[in-house]
């Protein structure tokens, strides 16, 4: 295939296996080579200054290298994902009524550690196995289809008709939503992920990320207390009647906020990404419409290459040596997953976009304990959106060129996708 990230550059190393010492370079998650050319910014970035290097920029340390990432997210006893202090120093500086972002967020297992994450995530661990998301194939093969036979003319933004619809009519239907709230939930997820993907997120604007998690507050305590009474069999229902769960009230509204946040965000920049890349190069649509067995390999590749998260934030919990440098008590990390992923020593030629790459290791879904639940949910949601999107419409192409990616050091962003379906 042919590339989009080509890296001219490889990672050289003495003969003793060490990489040679050049000056170093202060590290930027946010320069526009690292986000438009990531195996060669971070190839350039490990032999200058290594595996595990200090930001003046990001004032963290920063883990570049597959294994250090890897590693990292299974050591949370000394880099820790719990996020509520933060969010506590923020609600000290706000008014009182910030107090329900501190709660609602404090509530999502990915910003807690074990054994509160293994708690919180204990209700829906098997909801998402291979075995139960297989069995969704039909429901969401039916709201795909709904989607593309509302289309109206021949011009479409996929970005937002496509990628941004169709992960939150998923999710609403899984968790018992009416789809008439989609466009709700979608404002108070854009306000809350304000906060969520904000590096600082004493930052972010008080007041709709104050209003947006006093609404999930309410829509979700009414839907509890729903399920409580009248269960409807959906996933909310074995969340909330969980025979094994103490959760409280405050952590079950965490709890499907979360799911619902992260069920729909993350997979709508997952599609966008996905299109972007088959849209600049037909060829690769054509490849697919020819292999639908190709998904599984593409869907990974596209997470490797485009996947939402470019990095997941911590704080080092004890003093601690790593890469051959002293990571101290307190300081910040950033697990670079945009890094981690475009490894040489991990992917021959990481900046070539190959659709049938296998293995494919890549870390977009997290590792360990805190590997993504809806990993699989994700993964079918792509193949049937976009198998289905190829196959009723074999003359789509861009029309135009497709807008430059979207990021920020945490994440990837939505952007338009303008198409011409070719009708």
């Amino acid at each position: 295939m042919a590339s989009l990230f080509r890296s001219p550059i490889s990672r050289h190393r003495t003969a003793t296996g060490h990489r040679r010492s050049i000056a170093a370079m202060d590290l930027d998650l946010t320069d526009r080579e690292a986000i438009h050319s990531p195996a060669s910014y971070f190839a350039r970035a490990r032999e200058k200054s290594g595996d595990v290097q200090w930001s003046d920029h990001h004032r963290a340390w920063v883990l570049l290298s597959h294994a250090e990432v890897e590693a990292a997210f299974r050591e949370s006893e000394v880099l820790s994902a719990d996020r509520s202090g933060s969010f506590a120093r923020v609600a000290r500086s706000r008014g009182e009524a910030f107090q329900v972002v501190v709660d609602l967020l404090t509530n999502w297992m990915n910003f807690r550690d074990p054994p509160v994450h293994t708690r919180l995530r204990e209700p829906v661990r098997t909801v998402f196995t291979p075995r139960a998301v297989a069995k969704l194939e039909s429901d969401i093969q039916e709201i795909v289809d709904s989607v593309l036979d509302g289309f109206d003319g021949d011009a479409v933004d996929l970005g937002a008709a496509f990628a941004r619809s169709i992960p939150a009519l998923v999710i609403a239907a899984i968790l018992g939503v009416d789809a008439a709230d989609r466009g709700r939930f979608q404002g108070w997820s854009d306000d809350i992920a304000k906060m969520v993907f904000s590096m600082e997120p004493g930052s972010a604007d008080d007041a709709p990320v104050v209003a947006a998690a006093s609404e999930f507050w309410a829509f979700f305590g009414r839907l509890v207390e729903r399920e409580r009474v009248h269960p409807t069999g959906t996933l909310l229902t074995a969340i909330v009647q969980h025979r094994n769960s103490d959760l409280t009230e405050a952590e079950l509204i965490g709890l499907c906020t979360l799911i619902l946040f992260g069920g729909h965000e993350t997979t709508t920049t997952l599609l966008t990404s996905s299109l972007a890349l088959l849209l600049e190069q037909p060829e690769r649509m054509q490849w697919l419409r020819e292999n639908p067995d190709g998904y599984a390999t593409a869907i990974e590749e596209f997470m490797r290459v485009g996947g939402p998260a470019r990095t997941m934030p911590r704080k080092i919990a004890s003093t601690h040596e790593r890469g051959g440098r002293t990571l101290e008590a307190g300081q910040n990390a950033f697990l670079c997953i945009a890094a981690a992923n475009h490894d040489e020593d991990v992917f021959t030629d990481p900046g070539t976009v190959d659709l049938t790459r296998d293995p494919n290791p890549q870390l977009g879904f997290g590792w360990g304990v805190h590997f993504c639940l809806g990993a699989n949910l994700a993964r079918l949601e792509a193949t049937v959106a976009l198998r289905t999107l190829l196959d009723r419409f074999p003359r789509i192409r861009a029309a135009g060129p497709i807008p430059e990616v979207r990021a920020s050091a945490m994440g990837f962003g939505r952007r338009p996708i303008h198409v011409s379906l070719g009708k």
